[in-house]
Formats: structure tokens, C-alpha cells, sequence
């Protein structure tokens, strides 16, 4: 069938500076993979006709926002013909969806969309009194009224909680679990970006302090600030880009076909997850053995478990067969698994980074890190407790 994924393609790649606390203004740093990413593509500014973010400028959430589409457009003078922010889309790369369907229709012919955080630098600046979480006030509504009471403020006590029934279910064992942050520490170790690059033992993260049973200090995310930033183009620009190559979508997954409440969905998995990973498939003839690697949302490891079999890259109740002794999804496996380190090592890029990891596999810019089975498709996702999205790549 005729896609409208098979009409753009990513041009260029833009990071910023990572780092725990940068203490740099979020917009600076926007800024600068946004920049980055226009000369990566071989544009100008002059070039960009369209914005894409995820989530733009959100109350209640301190550094979890570092721009809006508007204040980039206002800082970088662009006039574009189309723009698009918010927080509702499936998932954070819903923004580079977006920006896909607005090239495939002629809406824009450059899009530019970034993801910034800068959660590890307002943390240090409330902590210091130089700013006050201003935040709203007044009754709790929705879930946050049955989960506060009980001190339950964080996500990792509700992906926690979902994380023991699994492992009461199926016989996940905290080795196995392990692996996957084994396995990102090891990738890490060859990023020059990562956050965490000391070698970790199984003994190590076994014995890491307790954040929320089962859940110890290594199964969570590691909070940075960083900005990442992609150019979306028309597929037929991709011959005059800088590389004169890029990345194309294979397929999209997008659905939302379970209650994302965290406490109405199926028990097994995370709830946000199931529907794009069957729509994905449902987009496309390729299939599972057709994929060189993985980069899987890991907020926390039970998040990329729960894509890795909701994805179908082993049945229900398998992961831990699976994760085993780590094999499978090392560098030289069968499935590499977040080759950069995940947000479990590399850091907190909040699912922009697994679509960047992505690209530069199958560009074959990874340098030390780069697989070495000469990748040409890759699987990126992002979300999983809240609505999720995932994107089929491909080198064209």
C-alpha cells in the first residue's frame, strides 16, 4: 500500500552538550542542537519551514520542558507554515510523527523538531533556593489523589509495582532484569556523551540502594540536560542533503488502544505499549529477523522489557529466557540493545535519544560504539506507562 512514511526521512542530527547539572540556560541549549541539526542537513534557516516538539512549554513538570515550538521559531527567525507542540501525542518521537505527516502532505518541506530536558540543572537551582517550583495548588484530582497519600509520587513506585507482578507471574529473576542495565552500562562505556561510563558488575547493581522494590538505583533512568534535534525532510531532498543519504521510515506505530490510567490496564505490562507495537508491524512486510538492532525506552528496565515483548522479539512470559546472561542483546547479538547506553547510563534524553542512536547506527557514525554487523534497520521507541510511539527506521 502506499505509506505516508515512505515520503520523508531524516536529514540531519543535532545534540547539544550533555551533562548532570550544565547550569545553562534550556534554551541555549535548544538552541545549539537545533542549529546543529540545520548545517548537519546542509540547510539553512532560511531552509526551515516547519517546527515539531513534544512537549513544548507544559505546567507541573520543572525541566521536563526546555523550549516551545514558538520561542525557537521567535530565537531563530524562522517563518515556517506550520508548527506543533503539546504534551497528548503518542509519545515524545509523536512530535517527529507529526512532522512526518506535515512533510507527506506538503504542509512543510524541512521540519525541524527538538527534545529538550534540563531536569538535573533545575533540580541543583530549587535545591539552592535561586528558583521556587511554582507549580499549581489545591485538590489532588485523578490518579495523584490515591497515589500521594501513600508517598507514591514517583513513577518508579507505579512501574515498580507492575514490575513485581511480572516477576510473580513469569519467574523474572533480578539477574535477568538486570542485564538490560548491565548491558547499557557496558554500550556506555564506548559513548563519548554517556553520563555513566565505570564498568558495573552484576554484584554492583545487585547491591545499589533500594529506590522502589524491585527496583534498585541502576533499573532508573540517570536525570541530565540535554536537547536533541532531528530535520525532517521530504524524501527527495535527501539526494542534495550534506550526506546526500539519510534515514527513512520504514513504519509507525501510534495506537492507543488500552486505558493509559495505571490502574484500569492489563496487569502484565505497562499500559501505552501494546497498540503501537501492533500497529507497527501491521505498516509494514519486514519482520522481526529483519531488524539490526533495538533502542528501547528505559525510564526504567522494566519499560524496555515490556517493549521487547510487546514488540514480539519473544512471547509472553519469555523476556527472562531471553535477557539471560545478556548474550542476546549485547553488541555482537542478535538484537543490540541500546548501543549508546540507554537512558540508563547514557542518560535522560527522554526517547529523542533512541531515535538519535538510531540514525547513527545506520549511518554508520557510531565510532567506537558502532555495530559491526553493517546495520541497516532499526527499531526505536519511546514511552510505556503513559501513551507510547515507535518508529521502524531504515538506511537509505
Amino acid at each position: 500500500m502506499e505509506k505516508f512514511e515512505d515520503k520523508s526521512a531524516v536529514t540531519g542530527l543535532g545534540m547539544s552538550d550533555i551533562g548532570r547539572r550544565l547550569m545553562r540556560d534550556p534554551l541555549g541549549l535548544t538552541l545549539d542542537a537545533c542549529l546543529d541539526a540545520i548545517e548537519d542537513a546542509g540547510l539553512t534557516r532560511a531552509d526551515i519551514d516547519g517546527v515539531s516538539t513534544y512537549p513544548g512549554v507544559v505546567g507541573g513538570a520543572p525541566g521536563i520542558s526546555g523550549a516551545s515550538a514558538w520561542d525557537v521559531c521567535d530565537a531563530l527567525r524562522l517563518d515556517v507554515n506550520w508548527f506543533n507542540s503539546g504534551l497528548e501525542q503518542s509519545g515524545q518521537l509523536g512530535s517527529v510523527v507529526n512532522a512526518m505527516l506535515a512533510v507527506a502532505t506538503g504542509l512543510c518541506r524541512h521540519v525541524l523538531c527538538f527534545r529538550t530536558v534540563w531536569e538535573a540543572t533545575y533540580t541543583e537551582l530549587q535545591r539552592s533556593g535561586q528558583i521556587r517550583y511554582s507549580g499549581g495548588a489545591g485538590r489532588l484530582s485523578g490518579g495523584m489523589e490515591w497515589r500521594i497519600p501513600y508517598g507514591a509520587a514517583s513513577a518508579s513506585n507505579w512501574i515498580a509495582m507492575y514490575c513485581s507482578h511480572y516477576m510473580h507471574r513469569y519467574g523474572l529473576t533480578k539477574e535477568q532484569l538486570g542485564q538490560i542495565a548491565l548491558n547499557g552500562r557496558r554500550n556506555a562505556a564506548l559513548t563519548p556523551y554517556a553520563i555513566y561510563k565505570d564498568p558495573m558488575t552484576m554484584d554492583d547493581y545487585l547491591n545499589a540502594r533500594v529506590i522502589s522494590t524491585p527496583f534498585g538505583l541502576y533499573d532508573c533512568d540517570v536525570p541530565c540536560d540535554a536537547s536533541v534535534a532531528f530535520v525532517i525532510s521530504h524524501v527527495d531532498a535527501v539526494k542534495d542533503s550534506r550526506r546526500g543519504r539519510g534515514i527513512g521510515f520504514e513504519a509507525v506505530g501510534t495506537a492507543n488502544t488500552e486505558r493509559v490510567s495505571w490502574d484500569q490496564g492489563d496487569l502484565r505490562y505497562l499500559p501505552g505499549v501494546k497498540g503501537a507495537a501492533d500497529m507497527l508491524w501491521s505498516r509494514t512486510d519486514l519482520r522481526h529477523k529483519d531488524i539490526d538492532t533495538a533502542q528501547l525506552y528505559d525510564g526504567f528496565s522494566f519499560n524496555a522489557l515490556c517493549w521487547l515483548e510487546r514488540l514480539g522479539f519473544c512471547g509472553e512470559g519469555e523476556v527472562g529466557a531471553f535477557l539471560e546472561g545478556g548474550t542476546r542483546i549485547a553488541r555482537d547479538g542478535e538484537l543490540p540493545l541500546n548501543t549508546n547506553g540507554g537512558q540508563l547510563s547514557a542518560g535522560r534524553m527522554h526517547g529523542y535519544g533512541f531515535l538519535h542512536e538510531a540514525c547513527v547506527q545506520l549511518l554508520g557514525e557510531g565510532g567506537e560504539r558502532q555495530l559491526p554487523n553493517e546495520p541497516r534497520t532499526a527499531v526505536c521507541s519511546a514511552g510505556g506507562g503513559v501513551p507510547g510511539g515507535v518508529l521502524l527506521v531504515k538506511a537509505l
